[in-house]
């Protein structure tokens, strides 16, 4: 059964490849990674490029994680094959942000995920997609830093694993622990900022990198 999660990988990977931020960018003759703070995702189109821009980078990147985590859960359903399709949707939702940060034709740099990874969620079970939304706007009203915001909404994926899925593979936890540390790995100049206090906030201009 290998092959399917191989399967499932690659065509993960490849949807996550698909940089809508970057590709916005290029529409308006930038480069979104040499803007903002560098990152190819919705908040830098939205502090680079505007409103309109950030509303379809976030469409792009959340429609690329959920229609492959979809089409795994229907074809496992559909198919009859005796496979885990939780897990099987896990690995490539896990494989479509990988591919949305570290996209080949890019030299590796991406995005950081977190739309992408809200979509998967959503796509997975919509338990965790309420979790997740709840998680991220309590923390963004209070706050208003949205990598803050982001890290603890990740770092709820390994509980909700536990809590929803306690039956099923300890491999479902393991992928979900890769969700969290990716991302915190993603954001670690983020959490040096935040312990600084040098995270801009919400609503604030990202200065322009050095």
């Amino acid at each position: 059964m290998w092959k399917y999660y191989i399967i499932g990988m690659v065509v993960g990977y490849l949807f996550g490849c698909f940089q809508t931020a970057y590709i916005i960018g290029r529409m308006h003759h930038i480069d979104i990674r040499e803007h903002g703070s560098g990152n190819a995702g919705t908040t830098n189109a939205l502090r680079t490029l505007g409103k309109k821009a950030a509303i379809l980078t976030f469409l792009g990147d959340a429609l690329k994680g959920l229609i492959p985590v979809l089409l795994a859960k229907y074809l496992v359903q559909k198919s009859g094959l005796s496979i885990d399709a939780s897990l099987l949707a896990l690995v490539t939702g896990l494989f479509v942000v990988l591919g949305h940060n570290f996209p080949f034709y890019l030299k590796f740099r991406g995005g950081k995920g977190i739309a992408t990874t809200a979509a998967v969620l959503l796509a997975f079970d919509l338990r965790f997609a309420a979790i997740s939304f709840v998680l991220f706007m309590t923390v963004v009203l209070i706050t208003r830093y949205v990598s803050l915001s982001s890290i603890v909404m990740v770092c709820g994926i390994p509980i909700e694993i536990l809590v929803f899925y306690r039956d099923s593979s300890p491999w479902l936890l393991v992928v979900g622990c890769i969700f969290t540390g990716l991302a915190i790995i993603r954001h670690h100049g983020n959490i040096h900022r935040l312990l600084n206090g040098t995270e801009s906030k919400l609503g604030e201009k990202k200065k322009e990198k050095v």
